[in-house]
């Protein structure tokens, strides 16, 4: 008898934190279509501010390109630097 109020205590306990975790999931996931329809809704998603930031990220990976074909050290180049 002993062994199975043991067992019944363990099993108690073990899924005290399963089930905590579960409903934390489960109230984070309810959320999510409405986070999902906030993120379209922001003007970051605009045509323009996207092919800006397109552009950005081009001269960057240029930038990257150049610094790692080259042994100079492109950090120390003149502020007013342009490619």
């Amino acid at each position: 008898m002993e062994a199975a109020r043991r067992w019944a205590r363990a099993l108690a306990l073990g899924a005290v934190p399963v089930a905590v975790g579960v409903l934390l999931w489960a109230a984070m996931g309810a959320g999510e279509q409405q986070r999902q329809e906030a993120l379209k809704a922001l003007p970051e998603v605009s045509p323009e501010f996207l092919d800006e930031r397109r552009r950005h990220n081009r001269l960057i990976m240029a930038a990257l390109r150049e610094a790692a074909e080259t042994d100079e050290n492109v950090a120390r180049r003149p502020v007013p630097w342009r490619k």
